[in-house]
């Protein structure tokens, strides 16, 4: 009898033994520092799985590949929207702290005496287009790519860089789900809009107090899927957006929305979208009688945003992924050598290229010219968790999607000045995943 009783226990432990993983579960951190506040349901039980616990590993073969030899340059791809966009200021930039990182260190020899070459294509911010571009550098045998900053373009490429085999440091996408796409072959060196979010819903309405807040938002996939994350925390906060209002990319005339917007009486704006759009809309908000306090989404932290605005930027909040003012000695080197480059100030995009070309000329200087051992190094968390950049520390997830620092920006006298936005409550580390 007893016999049959520890088997029937065995029996029921095998059947709960998926409930009872701990991967993932009792770690104290959760995926993308998320607050244990905005869980669903964690209060009440644990989910069945966790997602983005480990690494996604790459079984391929390539690794036995020999370097070929008598090569003349080291090819590496760049795709950003530098023609025919409405974010070809910031592709500019993007292509500047690039170039910037590939002429310092072919100054430091290259690789073993060949210079490296930055192999440019243009984004052109079209389903499908981008597959072509990175078909085109597989063509011209770069070792890896960086780009780029449209979701819509960067969410094709990687599904190229899939299919080709070529490793990819993204730059500029902020979107939340890019690394959640389990491909191998991609790392992003820039806190993405989640982190954002959390910092802004923490400003909004825990320190501010704020408790209505409406929101006019880019209608693009930036805005869209931007706005995802606030959204969601922001309700299980217990405090939903009053309004979601929208526009186009290129429009000039805000004033219907704005109309809408005040019907809903709420106690605070948030603005998301562009640097000109963003600036256009504050600008017009203040020329209405509107007074409201005004958030916004990264890219406004820009020239553009405070030349646009005017006074009317001051006193505005947002949040930066990395603090220009920063006591960092190669950021002010790099800050000194850009402007005597190109004669403006490097912003956002230009610093975060730099870092992520540094980091594909180190993983190629270390692997040699095989695209997989250049891809085993860019993924392996113990080789560039912690690296210190120009930004600050890279620190990176399972998904290898940069957690690092968030900052918040706000405007003073016609300036934006930087402080480290609080953490997450309850997060002390950066390798846990949430559930679903």
């Amino acid at each position: 009898m007893k016999v049959k009783h520890w088997l029937l226990a065995t029996f029921i432990l095998f059947l709960m033994s998926p409930f009872l993983k701990t991967n993932g579960q009792n770690k104290d951190a959760n995926y993308g520092k998320a607050p244990d506040e905005i869980l669903p349901f964690d209060r009440f039980v644990k989910a069945y799985k966790y997602f983005f616990v480990d690494p996604q590993l790459f079984y391929g073969a390539g690794r036995e590949i020999p370097a070929p030899k008598d090569l003349k340059e080291i090819r590496i791809g760049f795709l950003g929207p530098l023609e025919g966009s409405q974010i070809l200021s910031l592709g500019t930039q993007m292509l500047q702290g690039a170039s910037l990182a590939i002429e310092e260190a072919n100054k430091k020899g290259g690789y073993n005496g060949i210079p490296f070459k930055l192999m440019i294509h243009n984004d052109v911010g079209l389903w499908g287009a981008a597959a072509n571009e990175v078909v085109k550098m597989d063509d011209e045998k770069v070792w890896a790519w960086m780009g780029s900053i449209d979701d819509i373009v960067s969410h094709v490429a990687i599904r190229a860089t899939l299919k080709l085999e070529i490793p990819m440091v993204n730059t500029g996408d902020t979107d939340p789900t890019f690394t959640e796409t389990a491909i191998p072959w991609v790392v992003r060196i820039i806190s993405d809009d989640r982190q954002s979010s959390y910092a802004l819903v923490d400003r909004i309405y825990k320190k501010d107090g704020h408790s209505r807040v409406a929101v006019i938002r880019t209608n693009g996939r930036y805005g869209r899927v931007g706005i995802k994350i606030f959204s969601e925390t922001a309700t299980r906060v217990g405090h939903p957006m009053v309004m979601e209002e929208r526009f186009n990319d290129g429009e000039t005339d805000f004033k219907t929305q704005l109309e809408r917007i005040i019907v809903t009486s709420p106690d605070a704006v948030l603005i998301w979208g562009n640097a000109e759009e963003s600036a256009l809309i504050l600008q017009q908000m203040r020329q209405m009688g509107i007074k409201l306090p005004v958030y916004g989404s990264s890219r406004m932290v820009s020239s553009e945003f405070l030349k646009i605005a005017g006074n009317s930027s001051d006193g505005i909040v947002t949040t930066c992924q990395y603090n220009p003012d920063a006591d960092i000695p190669q950021l002010k080197a790099f800050q000194i050598n850009y402007f005597n480059k190109y004669g403006i100030k490097p912003e956002a995009f230009a610093a975060h290229a730099y870092d992520g070309m540094n980091i594909i000329i180190a993983a190629i200087r270390k692997a040699g010219l095989n695209r997989v051992l250049i891809r085993d190094v860019l993924t392996d968390l113990k080789t560039f968790q912690g690296y210190q950049g120009i930004t600050g520390k890279i620190v990176l997830d399972a998904s290898w999607n940069d957690i690092g620092d968030i900052y918040m920006a706000e405007v003073h006298n016609g300036k934006f000045l930087f402080s480290m936005a609080p953490p997450p409550k309850d997060i002390e580390k950066h390798t846990s995943n949430t559930g679903y």
